[in-house]
């Protein structure tokens, strides 16, 4: 049974609501990666879309800052949704060429897992950018933040 989990809504420096990933992926490939996730984890179709929406939004950010060595890192279960995204490599290399000058952004996890508030400050950068960010899926932040903070990785 699905429960109903509030997403918050956040709003930075643009006008208007927050934008949702929904609005830049295609219905077909967003339905396919919520079925892969349905498939991969425990997750109903409702956390299947959230956990994917917030890992658009995270690499898209990631995406928009590259180079700038911000050490971007998502949460735990936002990481979930990135892998889902960056294994359908196709698409993925498709996403990369619309939305970061046809470079690949390259994963690079590390080991050891991050405590140093990276991934809270990755969260109010995805919502500075516009994106929004569904804070409950962000509260691992303590013990997490695995990626290695490159200037054209995530």
């Amino acid at each position: 049974m699905a429960t109903a989990v509030a997403v918050t809504r956040t709003t930075g420096p643009v006008s208007g609501p927050a934008r949702s990933a929904r609005e830049v992926v295609p219905p077909g490939l967003w339905d396919k990666q919520v079925g892969l996730l349905m498939r991969d984890h425990p997750y109903d179709s409702l956390m299947a879309a959230r956990v994917l929406g917030q890992g658009y939004a995270y690499l898209l950010t990631a995406m928009r800052h590259r180079g700038e060595a911000l050490g971007l890192a998502p949460s735990k279960l936002v990481d979930i949704g990135v892998h889902t995204i960056i294994l359908d490599t196709v698409a993925y290399a498709e996403l990369c060429e619309r939305f970061n000058d046809g470079r690949f952004l390259h994963h690079v996890p590390e080991v050891d897992m991050k405590n140093d508030g990276s991934v809270v400050r990755t969260a109010r950068v995805v919502a500075t950018d516009g994106w929004e960010v569904d804070l409950p899926l962000w509260v691992d932040a303590a013990g997490c933040g695995p990626c290695h903070p490159g200037n054209d990785s995530h």
